[in-house]
């Protein structure tokens, strides 16, 4: 298992756009029109028309995706998919859904798009379960930020908690139908070798997650890590978590599409390349404290 530094940096953002997501087809190209107007031309007569793309978000993931004060969607992924729906002419409309619906949502067209903190990986693409074995009809990324797996206990890290193996004979709990859901899944048969069982409390939400971890019922909660990192920080959080151990498993955010939605794909992907290039998506990143995580250029299907 992959296991790099606590924190990541711009190295890992780099190793991720020059290694990782090499087996992505990278959208940077100087022929074609990338001006908002020649980029709009691109996309279907059907949504040109409606003027609104609809995105799938499961809003309880601060600060990558939430509701503000006022209740309307706020952090990293809404921020930047205003962005996106700005340069293209395009009013963005957040569908708040559990986040084990967002792709279903995007295959059965309920939605244009997803941006749900949503880790872009071969599975999720091909549509296949861990054996292998077709269970849908997949979706497309285009990859926008790397992250990765950290472990959030309670401050104090009263059980000594350093890794996965240190789980073992514990509970971990987790948000359901997340990476972390199957990090947790894989590594209960490490625990069985182990003869000290782990126990997985999959939930609806992180905070769920989270409210477990502050009351002793799960040992950690595993998460993404600018999510884990904000909740060591949050003022409303009050201290009440840290970090233990290393960064796990790095991988793609990816904005998630029908396999069928190529005008916009390719739409989005170089409108995402233009944000990078003018510094609006440096911008936004840094307004949100998670610049470590920025990548190089838009990649389609980079994950692993």
């Amino acid at each position: 298992m992959l296991d790099v530094s606590r924190t990541p940096s711009r190295l890992l953002a780099a190793v991720g756009a020059g290694g990782l997501l090499l087996t992505g087809c990278a959208s940077a190209d100087t022929g074609p029109d990338t001006s908002p107007n020649g980029l709009r031309a691109r996309l279907p007569e059907q949504l040109r028309k409606a003027g609104v793309l609809r995105i799938a978000s499961d809003l309880n993931y601060a600060p990558v995706d939430f509701k503000g004060t006022d209740a309307s969607p706020a952090g990293l992924d809404p921020e930047l998919a205003t962005a996106l729906g700005k340069y293209l002419g395009l009013r963005v409309q957040f569908v708040d859904m559990p986040f084990d619906k967002v792709i279903p949502a995007v295959q059965a067209r309920e939605a244009d798009l997803a941006m749900s903190a949503v880790i872009d990986t071969r599975q999720r693409q091909n549509g296949t379960d861990e054996y292998g074995r077709q269970t849908n009809p997949g979706v497309d990324f285009i990859d926008y930020f790397m992250t990765g797996t950290s472990i959030l206990v309670k401050a104090g890290n009263p059980l000594n908690i350093v890794n996965l193996d240190s789980l073992c004979g514990r509970t971990v709990a987790v948000q359901r139908g997340t990476i972390q859901d199957e990090l947790a899944q894989r590594q209960t048969a490490a625990c069985a070798k182990l003869a000290k069982p782990l126990q997985i409390h999959a939930l609806d939400t992180d905070d769920k997650a989270l409210a477990e971890v502050a009351a002793g019922t799960a040992a950690a909660d595993l998460n993404d890590y600018p999510v884990a990192e904000y909740n060591t920080k949050s003022p409303d959080r009050g201290g009440k978590f840290q970090l233990a151990g290393g960064y796990l498993q790095p991988g793609p955010y990816g904005i998630t599409l029908n396999k069928e939605s190529t005008g916009l794909q390719y739409a989005l992907s170089k409108a995402l390349d233009q944000l990078i290039r003018n510094g609006e998506y440096d911008k936004l990143l840094a307004k949100w404290n998670v610049q470590s995580g920025a990548v190089t250029s838009a990649v389609v299907n980079g994950g692993l």
